[in-house]
């Protein structure tokens, strides 16, 4: 969670929400990102979305079987699933989304029966530091009147 945290803290230097996420398979990072939604103006850039196009390439396959992400928000529901399709083995969040997340706390997509993989999860690693980072951000965003992230 150390090293998504540190992706997180690139996105906050780039006055993006400080999400973070890698992707391990073999104890070895094959993915990560953090969120570039306002730098790429991309609803869908999202350091989920990123760590596992970034894990895909590296495995040269679309299914990310026996592979871990690391994140330091739980995931909304687009990022979920696509979690869910690249068959991600299991999902580590440090905090829940208590606006959005879709891994347990809104909706549960990451281990829906009904689809045809579930994930194995595990939320609250380093938490306080996932939250922490997230509160700070926001607490200065309404400090400096900034109507949305990564604007002046």
């Amino acid at each position: 969670m150390d090293f998504a945290l540190r992706e997180a803290a690139s996105a906050l230097k780039k006055r993006e929400v400080p999400i973070g996420a890698i992707i391990v398979h073999e104890n070895r990072i094959i993915g990560k990102g953090y969120n570039q939604v306002e730098t790429l103006r991309d609803p869908t850039a999202h350091a989920e979305m990123i760590a596992i196009t970034a894990a895909a390439d590296a495995m040269e396959n679309h299914r990310l079987v026996d592979c871990t992400m690391y994140v330091t928000l739980e995931p909304c529901s687009m990022c979920a699933g696509a979690i869910v399709l690249a068959r991600l083995q299991r999902l580590v969040y440090g905090t829940p989304d208590p606006k959005a997340g879709a891994c347990g706390t809104i909706v549960n997509v990451a281990q829906n029966a009904r689809l045809n993989h579930r994930v194995e999860l595990v939320s609250g690693v380093l938490e306080e530091k996932c939250s922490g980072m997230l509160r700070e951000f926001f607490r200065a965003v309404r400090a400096n009147g900034m109507g949305k992230p990564g604007v002046n």
